[in-house]
């Protein structure tokens, strides 16, 4: 884990290693044809291009291993020690009967199951409260031994949904329907509050530091996850040292870290294959018919439209987006084509993704050097592996 005094040198030394290979990383192969980085190194780039869908499959998740040309292995191995961070320890929890994980999908439980079992704290929380608590099963698995809990969450059906829950097993919880980013909630929350939150998302989860912080709360426990749900356009550094950063985040950058997915089943692979196999072979006609050769955005469609033959896809959508009638086209090899690109983009998209990790945890330090600015004693460590959930990063906070 990473401990207070780590927190700034590991920082800084992402802030650096992220600035000078900004030029690998923000770059899309799915929007661009060729990326500038290409053209500096060929051999790493007609490897990656040769190789299969299949191939970029299996080397999704760890890039790091990939025994590709230079630079790759360097950036991997630089990669790896930048974002190396141990796990919390474990400690058991009490035995509970099956009828508190009711309701909860069984991967959603192991996540909670493991976050639960790493917080540790010098005092004894007294009062949980759960963020964005959805209908409040993280909050009941905390609270099991008669600790006081309050559950805030947005979506009127889901606090009802835990009222009754919690009633039906005894826990002594408070369900609030509460809108998280309303100036309400800062009246809410009080020194004697443990806040977690296991994945609330963006700006929901950088709320609850700034209120808790504000509030004097004794400690807290935070699972980031998606970075990019934010207000604005760019992303708001919150340290000091982030402010000083010369990287400036988007919307886009900000998704790389939660492009690793692991709970996918076989059937959404094949949709999202197929989708983005259309979208590209889709991509090759709009530049002819516009005679621009620069990415067009496309709405989100229906699954429906995967069962449309290719032609009809693709005349459809040009009509969508006010384009010329493609007319008359080979649409076997432009479909065929879109499947090759789908292959090229996915195996490009390997060099992109040995920068997930450090930019995840770039961001997440940001997040802990803010609080540790706010008197916090601060650590960072894993709470379980990546198979169980990519966002596994866990923040512990304790008021000095």
């Amino acid at each position: 884990m990473l401990l207070a005094a780590d927190l700034t040198p590991r920082f800084l030394a992402l802030d650096a290693f992220l600035h000078e290979h900004e030029h690998l990383w923000r770059p899309k192969p799915f929007t661009q044809r060729r990326l500038a980085w290409e053209a500096q190194h060929p051999e790493l780039s007609t490897w990656l291009r040769q190789r299969s869908l299949a191939d970029a499959e299996a080397a999704h998740n760890h890039p790091e291993y990939l025994d590709a040309p230079a630079p790759f292995a360097q950036l991997a191995r630089q990669s790896r020690a930048l974002s190396e961070v141990d796990a919390f320890p474990s400690h058991a929890l009490a035995a509970l009967g099956s009828r508190v994980s009711v309701d909860v999908p069984g991967r959603k439980w192991q996540q909670i199951e493991a976050f639960a079992s790493r917080l540790s704290f010098r005092q004894t929380p007294t009062h949980w409260l759960d963020w964005c608590a959805g209908k409040g099963h993280l909050g009941r698995r905390l609270a099991h031994d008669g600790q006081a809990l309050t559950c805030f969450e947005y979506d009127e059906h889901l606090v009802e949904a835990g009222r009754l829950l919690s009633r039906k097993l005894g826990i002594n919880a408070l369900h609030l329907q509460q809108d998280v980013m309303a100036d309400s909630a800062a009246a809410r929350l009080a020194a004697h509050h443990t806040p977690v939150a296991l994945h609330a998302c963006g700006d929901l989860h950088v709320r609850l530091m700034q209120l808790a912080s504000d509030a004097r709360c004794q400690q807290m426990a935070i699972a980031p996850c998606c970075y990019n749900r934010i207000a604005g356009e760019r992303y708001q550094p919150l340290s000091a040292e982030g402010l000083a950063s010369p990287l400036t985040l988007s919307i886009d950058d900000l998704g790389l870290p939660l492009s690793e997915t692991v709970t996918a089943g076989a059937r959404v692979r094949r949709q999202r294959d197929a989708s983005m196999a259309r979208r590209l072979g889709f991509d090759l006609l709009q530049r002819q018919l516009r005679g621009i050769d620069h990415y067009l955005p496309t709405p989100s469609l229906p699954s429906a439209w995967l069962e449309k033959p290719f032609a009809d896809y693709c005349r459809d959508l040009a009509a969508l987006k006010a384009l010329p009638a493609p007319g008359d086209q080979d649409w076997d090899t432009l479909e065929a084509a879109g499947w090759q690109r789908l292959a090229e983009v996915r195996n490009l998209e390997l060099l992109r993704n040995l920068f997930r990790r450090p930019l995840e945890l770039w961001l997440t330090l940001d997040r802990a050097l803010y609080l540790q600015q706010w008197d916090y004693e601060v650590r960072i460590g894993t709470f379980c592996e990546s198979q169980v959930t990519p966002r596994n990063l866990l923040i512990l906070a304790e008021r000095m």
